[in-house]
């Protein structure tokens, strides 16, 4: 009986991404995720006055802090952040 091949990532998202891009996506959408999240937490606001601060729906802000990160792409989650008067600042690094 053969032992099954263990692999190893450098992320999760390097393990359930088929791609190297759709990993460096999955990336870039997490950590704008826990940003806007934070910032939600940090207000105290309800789901509700988030959501009017947001632009978006309660049950979207629901998904975000949930995590549901298949829901959101990177362009709406720029949105939200520019709603929340923030702005998103991109850099390229070297892997």
């Amino acid at each position: 009986m053969s032992k099954p091949k263990i692999e190893s990532y450098a992320s999760v998202w390097d393990a359930i991404a088929d791609t190297p891009e759709e990993a460096a996506n999955l990336r870039v959408r997490s950590d704008l995720m826990d940003k806007i999240a934070a910032i939600v937490e940090e207000k105290g606001w309800t789901q509700l006055e988030a959501a009017g601060h947001c632009g978006v729906t309660q049950p979207r802000v629901n998904d975000l802090l949930r995590g549901r990160i298949s829901r959101f792409s990177l362009d709406a989650l720029v949105n939200i952040a520019a709603a929340l008067g923030h702005r998103v600042h991109v850099e390229l690094e070297t892997i």
